[in-house]
């Protein structure tokens, strides 16, 4: 087997080994269901409740999505703006480190009273959460461009404008696309945060009404849910950098 199936197939390997040692700890110990289930009682439970799980996880996932878009599109004009000058860099990048250093899950409860039970809070806490990665590596991309290759093009006649249009932007993409499977998996934690403290339904919800009944296998099951959709959408956010920023990474053109 060669090293690079090697290197593919050793996630699948390493989860299989962890599930088989969990399953084994928990039936050697005979650990309660209501304390730490079994990855065998998390099975069970996902079969028993298929379509209230599914119905869950598709309000989790739209609500996810919509955040997460509000979180492209803000990330991407902020990064814009913060990295294009000098100025704008330092004067609007340290506000918004102190913004994002704000506990998100103290924001929440004000966004109830804004908008309400329901989805408002958890799009907005998505966004909030999401946001600031793709932001601060699309401002990262654009204010390390290289000072020499800036004066060849200006001496060549191209615009501040034209500088980060035309080379500026392309060199960020692989900034941009790293801070997207980033952004995803940040984006679902603060859906489900939201639909956990102020939601009524998605999987947090679900999972906040299975604690509270001590339906510790069906709480597993929705975290096992979240967990999938998060590596699903990271693996198709990888697979459309390798696709369009091959050129950025070492030996991927021999992939």
């Amino acid at each position: 087997m060669s090293p690079r199936s090697i290197e593919r197939w050793a996630p699948l390997v390493l989860l299989v080994v962890l599930v088989v040692l969990w399953e084994v700890v928990c039936t050697a110990f005979d650990i309660p269901e209501y304390i730490f289930p079994s990855p065998t009682q998390i099975y069970h439970a996902l079969a028993e409740f298929t379509g209230p799980i599914a119905y869950a996880a598709w309000q989790t996932f739209w609500v996810t999505m919509v955040g997460f878009a509000l979180s492209i599109v803000v990330g991407v004009l902020l990064g814009f703006l913060v990295g294009s000058t000098r100025l704008a860099y330092a004067a609007v990048f340290p506000l918004l480190v102190a913004f994002n250093a704000v506990p998100k899950a103290a924001v929440v409860p004000i966004l109830v009273v804004w908008f309400g039970i329901g989805i408002g809070p958890g799009i907005l806490t998505a966004f909030l959460i999401s946001f600031f990665p793709i932001m601060v590596n699309m401002a990262t991309g654009l204010a390390t461009l290289e000072p020499e290759l800036e004066d060849v093009l200006r001496v060549l006649g191209a615009k501040r404008r034209d500088v980060l249009m035309k080379v500026g932007l392309p060199r960020s993409l692989p900034y941009f696309f790293a801070s997207l499977k980033v952004a995803i998996t940040l984006a679902f934690v603060g859906t489900v945060l939201a639909e956990m403290t102020a939601g009524d339904s998605g999987i947090g919800y679900l999972m906040q009404s299975a604690g509270s009944q001590q339906r510790m296998a069906l709480a597993f099951a929705g975290l096992v849910v979240i967990g999938a959709m998060a590596m699903a959408m990271y693996e198709l956010f990888s697979f459309v950098e390798k696709h369009t920023t091959g050129w950025a990474h070492r030996g991927s053109q021999n992939t």
